[in-house]
């Protein structure tokens, strides 16, 4: 047993069972011992390994959007290039270095943010930005950002922010919670809080008993946030994660450690707790503050960006060898058996810009 599992069985036998939200936020951001404040959960030595870690292309394909949108934007001068939930700091690097090479004038006059609460996480990104050569500041919420207009960025964020769950019993769908079994060991129940019908999808009603049904105001909030600054400051804003363009019925808690699936209760503050993000509610957030959402899968997006293009140039001047790893990578990121259909995008900024975006197959 784990020393956070033994200290969450002890609230739970305290106070009583609580809420998958709380379960997970204790999980990943308990400050003694949690997922994200003890270890470095990034590439192939960690738990799990994101589309930037797998290929250069992934950094470089998003700097040409923002440059892009920014210009759209009617090229507006002391900008925030900003980043969201950064990892190593990888996907920003990758970013900057390509910026400075189509327009060293454009990255001279933005200011660069990290959004980051892990100090440990900081470091890293510190350490991996150290030769870019530009000033950084880090930031704990968008709320610190400059009233500058935002062109942000973040990848696999969403999906760690806490998401409540509903159990469907009988007629009333009741909030899902982590409790103790007769044993003392960590088991889902089921918690007197409802949902309102309001909220539920359009396929709860036929959904069947102990179905489950997934809700991250959490996540809104972060978007409303973002859009918040957007529609008052300008910018525009790109977001990928594994999940699904339309609100459903599901169940889609999982958790990760040492690259495999492991039990969800089994292991708290040892492996990586996510579930899929609702890109339907992450988009109608958006839109609620003025703002154009545009959503597509990350295969879509990133053949319409010229992945294909990027890896012939690079696959030019590379050995078989080399070019077989090229092969692999542009598969992982928008195959549709890897990460290609499995994660979606989506494009934020004010109505009327014109942004490069896939239409949705």
């Amino acid at each position: 047993m784990t020393a956070l599992k033994t200290r969450i069985a002890g609230l739970i036998a305290a106070s009583g069972p609580i809420s998958v939200a709380d379960y997970m936020a204790l999980c990943l951001f308990d400050p003694s011992d949690g997922y994200y404040t003890t270890r470095e959960p990034f590439g192939a030595e960690g738990d799990f390994t994101t589309a930037p870690e797998v290929s250069q292309m992934f950094g470089e394909l998003v700097a040409v959007w923002l440059y892009a949108v920014w210009q759209a934007s009617g090229r507006p001068t002391g900008a925030t290039l900003a980043e969201i939930g950064p990892g190593r700091g990888t996907l920003m690097k990758d970013v900057l270095r390509v910026l400075s090479r189509l327009d060293a004038a454009f990255v001279a006059s933005v200011s660069v943010a990290l959004v980051e609460t892990s100090p440990r996480l900081r470091e890293v990104q510190k350490q991996t930005l150290a030769d870019r050569n530009v000033r950084i500041d880090w930031h704990h919420t968008v709320a610190t950002l400059p009233n500058a207009p935002l062109f942000i960025v973040g990848n696999e964020l969403f999906d760690a922010i806490p998401t409540r769950q509903f159990v469907k019993l009988g007629a009333a769908w009741h909030e899902r919670a982590v409790g103790l079994d007769e044993a003392g060991d960590l088991a889902f129940v089921a918690g007197p809080a409802t949902v309102g019908s309001a909220l539920l999808p359009a396929d709860a009603a036929t959904a069947p008993e102990g179905a489950i049904f997934e809700f991250a105001p959490a996540r809104s909030g972060t978007m409303e946030a973002i859009s918040e600054h957007i529609a008052a400051s300008g910018g525009a804003g790109l977001f990928f994660d594994y999940g699904h363009l339309t609100s459903g019925i599901g169940d889609t808690l999982q958790a990760l450690r040492k690259h495999h699936y492991d039990d969800v209760l089994a292991h708290p503050g040892e492996a990586d707790l996510t579930s899929h993000v609702d890109f339907a509610a992450l988009a109608m957030a958006a839109r609620a503050h003025g703002l154009d959402a545009q959503l597509a899968t990350q295969g879509e997006f990133l053949l319409a960006m010229g992945l294909l293009e990027r890896a012939g140039k690079l696959g030019a001047d590379a050995d078989a060898t080399g070019r077989e790893k090229i092969r692999g990578e542009v598969e992982r990121l928008a195959g549709p058996d890897a990460m290609g259909k499995l994660f979606k995008v989506l494009g934020v900024a004010p109505r009327g810009t014109r942004f490069p975006f896939p239409a949705v197959s």
